[in-house]
């Protein structure tokens, strides 16, 4: 009969004549459901090249980062590309933590390994090994990746040690009773395949003090032949039970739930009554609901009913329901958990009271600069929210933006939202195409060329500019571009053309952000946003104005001369 769920059994040992200088970092974590179902389980091993103070802390936060981070992936990703994505962050973030560095590094070897379903997932950077014992069959699934360098052997291919990474993957067939061991460079020479064999199976129920046999059976060899006692590593890892086999179909993958039917004012579902629909698309339904048990206002979005689940647009809508979720800012609206089982594919969100950002505009025409300009800076912490977890918003405008009721802003629309690819985001304009471009969208879209973070400042430039001015920095807009001579012939038209009080200053921020070649924009958010603080956006006072001033604070001066000289004079 088959299983229902993973189970899984771990052991480990760990032997560090100088905790100080330890330079391994292993960890197994098998979370709850339905986490488990969703991301699986992972044991994870590293070991850092340098023998300093930094040791430790590479092999530790390399293995707390990737656990951190993959259990954070959208649960529609699969294994491999929840994982790539998260090496390939981790291996960039380390590099450039090395070359700060005067001695040291941040380089490390790591193997871990996500089961899965009926499978394991090997991921695999530098010289870790990883074995599997399937019956008496001992067999080493990793690969040494090595370089001799005088004498001695250095892990190449490691985390952090280039700007780019190449990673080993492999899927494993699981069978219940497979024992894997992880362990690392420094045992080499002192236990043979037989060993550990030996060794693991002379009490395989406890594999806690099987991993206390391999390292002190280490040691012991190790002192015998002259070696250095090194730090020895090991964690064992054991299938107790397989879950039932699940299909891949679209179905199993968003969790078997059906697409809500249309709902009108008045319709209940889960406990939700339906109080008004906010918006019909060919894609999803928006509606205002309220929880009947609680009283509290939710806005629902579901698929649109005519979508079928094999519709590709199901793996977005997810990735949205991800994003509400994941990113946390006062800024951007927060996804509310359902009080009730689901049994509808829908996600809920805090209900926003207030009006888009042209709305606003259209309403408070007298609002002051450093007004508006607050305003673009919480539309900035917004986007800068997103960009933490690599998601692009590409459909920032003033249409997209709402005011609440206290004039806060809030980001709400993530139609055209997309996590960021390896493929110069190519696939990320065609996500945003069907949902149509506005003036304020960068020309790369329309020219099909790659989009990123610097594609998102343009639109949030635009919409500063717009928030400004109410005007548009160019007179073509991307439903007008053609070619790269038409971006050529763009020609930026000075906001303080249409508003004096901007600075010159605050202009060139501006136009820097809003360059029609995104190479040549700032290459940050937060640079962006750190000058847009600097300019305050007002212009400095005329010299009628200084002027005045200047003859007030005189009078003052003079008068109270005059009152010193009668004190004197009266005294």
């Amino acid at each position: 009969m088959a299983h229902a769920q993973l189970l899984i059994s771990y052991g480990q040992a760990l032997v560090a004549p100088n905790r100080g200088q330890q330079r391994s970092s292993m960890s197994v974590r098998l979370p709850e459901q339905p986490v488990i179902q969703a991301k699986g389980g992972c044991a994870i091993i590293s070991d850092s090249i340098s023998r300093n103070a930094l040791a430790k802390q590479a092999g530790d936060l390399s293995v707390r980062a990737f656990l951190a981070d993959y259990f954070a992936t959208p649960d529609h990703w699969n294994v491999k590309k929840s994982a790539t994505r998260v090496l390939s962050a981790l291996n960039g973030w380390c590099y450039g933590q090395s070359r700060q560095l005067d001695a040291g590094s941040f380089v490390a070897s790591m193997s871990a390994m996500i089961f899965r379903r009926q499978s394991a997932h090997l991921f695999h950077l530098g010289d870790t090994l990883v074995f599997r014992l399937r019956g008496a069959e001992f067999e080493q699934l990793s690969c040494d990746h090595v370089t001799d360098l005088g004498g001695y052997r250095y892990p190449s291919r490691a985390l952090g040690l280039d700007n780019s990474v190449d990673i080993d993957y492999a899927e494993i067939p699981l069978k219940q009773g497979d024992i894997f061991l992880f362990t690392t460079q420094a045992v080499r020479g002192t236990l043979l395949p037989s060993d550990y064999v030996r060794l693991i199976r002379q009490d395989a129920s406890d594999l806690h003090a099987a991993c206390d046999r391999l390292a002190g059976e280490a040691t012991t060899r190790a002192q015998q032949r002259g070696y250095a006692v090194d730090q020895f590593c090991f964690q064992l890892v054991r299938i107790d039970e397989l879950p039932e086999v699940q299909s891949d179909e679209p179905s199993q993958l968003y969790g078997s739930l059906p697409i809500p039917p249309e709902l009108a004012s008045g319709d209940r579902l889960d406990g939700l009554e339906v109080i008004d629909v906010l918006a019909r698309t060919a894609q999803s339904r928006v509606y205002r609901v309220r929880d009947v048990h609680s009283g509290a206002e939710r806005v629902m979005k579901a698929p649109s009913p005519e979508l079928s689940l094999r519709n590709a647009y199901l793996e977005h809508f997810l990735l949205q329901q991800w994003v509400v979720e994941h990113v946390k800012s006062p800024f951007v609206v927060r996804g509310v958990a359902p009080s009730r089982p689901r049994h509808y594919l829908y996600y809920l969100l805090e209900s926003v009271r207030g009006e888009t950002l042209r709305e606003w505009a259209a309403r408070h025409p007298q609002a002051t600069l450093g007004q508006r300009l607050e305003m673009a800076g919480q539309l900035g912490k917004a986007v800068q929210a997103l960009h933490h977890h690599e998601v692009l918003h590409q459909q920032i405008n003033p249409d997209t933006v709402l005011v609440d009721e206290h004039g806060k802003l809030v980001l709400t629309d993530f139609s055209a939202c997309h996590l960021r690819d390896a493929d110069g985001h190519r696939q990320s304009g065609e996500i945003l195409r069907p949902i149509g471009f506005t003036p304020h969208t960068a020309p790369e879209y329309a020219l099909g060329d790659g989009v990123g973070q610097r594609s998102d400042q343009y639109g949030f430039a635009s919409t500063v500019y717009w928030l400004l001015t109410g005007q548009l920095p160019y007179r073509l807009t991307p439903d007008t571009l053609r070619n790269h001579t038409d971006l050529e012939a763009l020609s930026y038209r000075s906001a303080r053309s249409a508003n004096p009080e901007i600075t010159p200053a605050l202009d060139d921020i501006l136009r820097r952000a809003l360059d029609p070649q995104r190479a040549l924009r700032f290459r940050r958010m937060s640079e962006l946003l750190h000058a847009l603080r600097k300019r305050q956006g007002l212009s400095p006072p005329d010299a009628a104005q200084r002027a005045d001033a200047r003859r007030f604070w005189q009078g003052v001066a003079g008068i109270l001369l005059l009152l010193l000289v009668l004190s004197w004079v009266l005294r």
